[in-house]
């Protein structure tokens, strides 16, 4: 299966003055295409800073970070900020809406940026926020929307310009626990569809929902293992790969 991101002993240092605080200490890791994968760790321990920098957010100190096949270490910033609008799919804790803009607008945003005509991008949108399950919701906004509608918008956003991959930071926690189960179903649905997702958290009701956790603690990776889909290790199960299933349809709506 083709690596879709490969980190090479990845170090982050935050210069605060007079102290250094070394938030990554020489993290190296693969994810193959297709996998839906748990970034797991406390508060502190290094796991949003490696969040930033998968997402082509911020550079490392040192060490090499490869995304679908490129080495995003050394590229130029335009070209950067090109990878995340293609690459990348964003889904956030706080969801990260525009509040005056509707269900589709937000949706069309990275279309937007991408230089997609009006037309097309708004059949694009409103077939996602359709597959998304939130066809009647379209020309809400935010402030109209539940929780849960908010974060499947902004997961309509996130595949708005078919990227590679999906990064999911707490993308449950600002959801009650039935809301974010069916998030969780969502992802989980995209990923049987052949999409690599990558969640960053600190729940462990979340990771036991993937197929693989990567443990980070102080700045370094002390346990990689693999899940068997209902939360038990698997230590000979092959990584997730692109399934066949439908489209995302049938969850219901939150």
């Amino acid at each position: 299966m083709p690596v879709m991101f490969e980190a090479r002993n990845v170090t982050k240092v935050y210069d605060m003055g007079a102290v250094q605080v070394h938030a990554l200490r020489g993290v190296s890791f693969t994810i193959e295409q297709g996998e839906m994968v748990a970034i797991m760790g406390p508060s502190g321990s290094g796991k949003s800073t490696l969040m930033q920098l998968m997402g082509c957010l911020d550079r490392p100190t040192s060490g090499t970070i490869v995304l679908d096949g490129e080495d995003v270490t050394q590229v130029r910033d335009d070209r950067l900020a090109e990878i995340r609008n293609k690459k990348i799919g964003f889904v956030f804790q706080q969801f990260n809406l525009l509040p005056r803009l509707s269900a589709v607008e937000n949706v069309e945003l990275p279309l937007v940026y991408a230089g997609v005509g009006r037309r097309e991008r708004r059949r694009r949108a409103l077939e996602l926020l359709e597959a998304v399950g939130l066809g009647e919701r379209v020309h809400h906004r935010p402030n109209e929307l539940s929780g849960g509608q908010k974060q499947r918008v902004a997961i309509a956003r996130a595949l708005a310009n078919e990227p590679a991959v999906i990064l999911a930071d707490e993308p449950t926690g600002a959801l009650d626990t039935r809301t974010g189960a069916e998030i969780m179903q969502l992802l989980a649905r995209l990923n049987e569809q052949g999409h690599t997702v990558v969640i960053v958290t600190h729940d462990p009701e979340v990771a036991s929902r993937t197929r693989r956790v990567i443990h980070i603690r102080d700045g370094l990776i002390s346990k990689d293992e693999r899940l068997d889909g209902s939360g038990g290790l698997a230590a000979a199960a092959a990584p997730g790969a692109p399934g066949t299933g439908g489209p995302v349809q049938g969850v219901a709506q939150a």
